[in-house]
């Protein structure tokens, strides 16, 4: 028997559901009673009111328990069937008991459909999901349903472009911290099935900071570990604030000091103080599974980082210091100028011909007392510069106001003032005598 127009549920509950019990009872094989044993239950409840939704939460239960032989319905069966289930699901009067046992049956292998069974239960899950009302907190667990799919398969891409929604999500289910560091880890480990590992980090840090009301707890000294080691062996992994920030990281200093000495060591110190590190612990490396190239390129940009922010008063950076401080040959260090200018962690310009690197900006690995005070120092530089640029300006502007009004308005001719051949108006002129030939 087939269920071919199942996408379009449409028809009354007795109806549907004793069609999708004959439909399982085929399934199933000889021997399947799914059908007789709703048909009382269904019979029972008949009369002037309808279905009475206790007896339909009876009749449900038989069918989820045995909807798990679903998964083996032809493909083309697979969708309509699973959708036809979540139909009748809304019916009941808890739906979440239901739909908890119908994500376990897909996080199952779907047996008639090897090659596309992963885009069917997504297909399906998504149906599922969107049934649900937005802030029932019921998605949360197909959520998670989607989450292992994707794991299992490596399809991380599909689950990408729904993140952004997360965290509004996470608001409308109003998640405990519990159930939020479960959904953050889910997600972690669908990246690292799709080896993404920024998004690994990135859930998996946000996992971690759930844990922070009880930071010496196993759990979150082991999710601690986890992020620890996932930032060291990051090779675009530069600013460990986001770890020694956090209470959890900070409780291994008496569980795990050595870890913590060696976020320290990343966090602040340089090449030489990591060499030191490693003669002084041994093989802790290569037991905790650290390559160790990794962490010693690593451990030199970050140094050559640290000597440029150093360096910021004469933007100079001679070739011998960086050669001596990551203890690489001469010939070396434009090479690793390039590799940190391309992390990030440095811009400037190389001079061959004067041996030295020329920075344009640094970026510091801690951001402490000295480096407040130095910034102090530069804001009270630019605020003095500022004040006699100011004052340049003033002076000008008077200057400028000044001589427009000694244009516009000219001094007046005074009276008193004198004229060459100057009479009085009223006084008599005296007569010259005219010589006459």
């Amino acid at each position: 028997m087939g269920l071919p127009n199942l996408s379009l549920v449409e028809g009354a509950f007795e109806e549907l559901v004793q069609e999708l019990a004959v439909y399982l009872d085929s399934l199933r094989g000889e021997g399947s009673t799914v059908a007789s044993e709703i048909a009382p239950l269904i019979a029972k409840s008949e009369g002037e009111e309808g279905p009475k939704e206790a007896d339909r939460d009876g009749v449900l239960k038989k069918i989820v328990t045995a909807a798990s032989a679903l998964n083996k319905a032809p493909e083309r069966e697979l969708q309509a069937a699973y959708n036809l289930l979540i139909h009748l699901i809304t019916y009941a009067s808890d739906p979440d008991i239901f739909i908890a046992r119908v994500c376990q049956y897909l996080s199952q292998p779907v047996t008639s459909s090897a090659h596309n069974s992963t885009g069917l239960v997504l297909g399906i899950l998504a149906s599922l999901f969107n049934a649900v009302e937005p802030d029932d907190e019921t998605r949360f667990n197909i959520l998670l349903a989607i989450n292992s799919t994707i794991s299992n398969s490596g399809n991380y891409e599909t689950l990408r472009p729904q993140l952004k929604n997360l965290d509004g999500w996470i608001a409308e289910w109003e998640l405990e911290p519990d159930n939020q560091r479960k959904l953050f880890l889910t997600i972690s480990e669908s990246a690292a099935a799709a080896d993404e590992t920024a998004d690994t980090y990135t859930y998996l840090l946000k996992a971690l900071r759930t844990t922070q009301s009880s930071p010496s707890t196993d759990e979150a000294r082991e999710l601690g570990l986890r992020a620890l080691k996932l930032a060291l062996l990051n090779e675009k992994h530069f600013d460990f604030q986001d770890l020694t920030s956090l209470d959890s990281i900070q409780a291994l200093r008496k569980s795990d000091p050595v870890w913590l000495e060696l976020l320290e060591l990343f966090s602040a110190e340089n090449f030489d103080d990591f060499q030191d590190f490693k003669e002084a612990n041994g093989s802790f490396l290569s037991d905790e599974g650290l390559d160790e190239d990794v962490l010693d390129r690593k451990s030199r940009l970050l140094t050559l980082a640290s000597l440029a922010a150093q360096a910021s008063q004469t933007r100079q950076l001679p070739y011998s210091s960086i050669a001596k401080a990551l203890q690489v040959p001469s010939e070396d260090v434009e090479m690793w100028v390039i590799d940190s200018v391309r992390s990030g962690l440095v811009e400037g310009k190389l001079s061959q011909q004067k041996q030295e690197f020329l920075i344009h900006r640094s970026t510091y690995r801690v951001f402490g007392d000295h480096q407040w005070r130095e910034v102090a120092s530069r804001l009270e530089n630019w605020r003095s510069s500022l004040t006699n640029v100011l004052a340049i300006i003033r002076q000008q502007k008077e200057e400028f106001i000044k001589d427009k009004e000694a244009e516009l308005n000219p001094p007046a001719q005074n009276s008193s003032g004198y004229r060459p051949n100057r009479r009085d108006r009223n006084q008599p002129q005296q007569q010259q005598a005219v010589a006459v030939e």
